[in-house]
């Protein structure tokens, strides 16, 4: 796969504003309810990229496209992002962000298993383990500074789960019919992922303890970052990668989410970065590269326009 400019910068920015999300999400949740706040989240980016697409001229979706990217949504934003905020309750911004970048592997093995995908190599095994290992010397660095507690230890689970929720919606995703604009497609994913999310935090009893007056503006910008860079910029960008380049590669942001959110922790929120954490921010940087070298020398893929017309209608 031909590593073109608009891939680059795609990747940049679900790697730097995706890395951010994880900060803002801690920020929001102080005053917002974690699945309440994901859903006003995803609904109100989703309406309005919905919008900008229709004024657009964009061709209005099919109720192929909506069912789609429904289940798309509810897997991904209410599975996998729902699961992350909850889990920001019980673990640091920075756990939740080491913890959720177990989603290549899925994504490695699944594609394998449950796509008919080709085994994938040594060279994407080796980086896939490097990065494996650069996450075990950040999770042993957090844990000695935190009480493992059983509220803690159920965050450590949801977020595994939450990892495993993104890699399936993102291999479905591969091979379901939704909007050939990808902006679209996001879109509809965000609208039924923010609605799921809220549905489910009425069922969980989240709206009788939202209290707006108690809101901070601390929450406030928060989730405006979410919304704006998280959700309408980055996520955008993210199902466009996975329309266009080799979801392997898409999905290395997950390595390099974790640097980027321990640097936020540090400048923004006075966390401190030791040399052990220095050294593994250097071996997950180093296992993206590896990993991307590696789908760079095997994957060859057909022209986008040919790819559009067999994934997407």
């Amino acid at each position: 796969m031909r590593m073109t400019l608009p891939i680059v910068m795609a990747l940049l920015v679900v790697y730097v504003f995706w890395g951010g999300t994880y900060l803002a999400m801690k920020v929001a949740i102080e005053t917002l309810p974690p699945f309440t706040m994901a859903g006003i989240r995803f609904l109100i980016a989703g309406v309005l990229v919905y919008v900008w697409q229709r004024v657009r001229g964009v061709e209005k979706p099919k109720a192929i496209h909506w069912k789609n990217t429904a289940i798309i949504g509810v897997i991904m934003l209410l599975g996998g992002n729902g699961s992350i905020v909850w889990a920001e309750q019980f673990v640091s911004s920075g756990i939740a962000a080491i913890v959720f970048a177990t989603v290549p592997f899925w994504v490695a093995l699944l594609s394998w298993l449950w796509q008919g995908d080709k085994r994938p190599n040594r060279m994407v095994f080796g980086g896939l383990a490097l990065g494996i290992m650069g996450i075990s010397f950040l999770v042993n660095n957090s844990v000695g500074e935190i009480s493992n507690t059983t509220s803690q230890w159920f965050g450590y689970i949801a977020l595994v789960i939450a990892s495993l929720f993104w890699a399936v919606g993102a291999l479905y995703s591969r091979v379901a019919k939704v909007p050939s604009s990808p902006f679209m497609a996001a879109a509809l994913q965000m609208i039924a992922g923010g609605a799921s999310c809220l549905l489910f935090g009425f069922t969980m009893g989240e709206w009788t303890q939202l209290d707006f007056s108690f809101v901070s503006i601390r929450s406030v910008i928060a989730l405006g970052y979410l919304i704006l860079f998280g959700s309408i910029i980055g996520f955008s960008a993210y199902i466009w990668l996975l329309k266009v380049a080799d979801p392997i590669l898409v999905t290395t942001n997950t390595y390099v989410n974790p640097v980027v959110a321990v640097m936020l922790g540090w400048i923004l929120a006075g966390e401190q970065m030791t040399m052990n954490d220095a050294l593994a921010a250097a071996i997950i940087i180093l296992s993206v590269i590896i990993i991307s070298k590696a789908n760079n020398r095997e994957v060859v893929m057909p022209p986008v326009e040919e790819k559009v017309a067999n994934r997407y209608a």
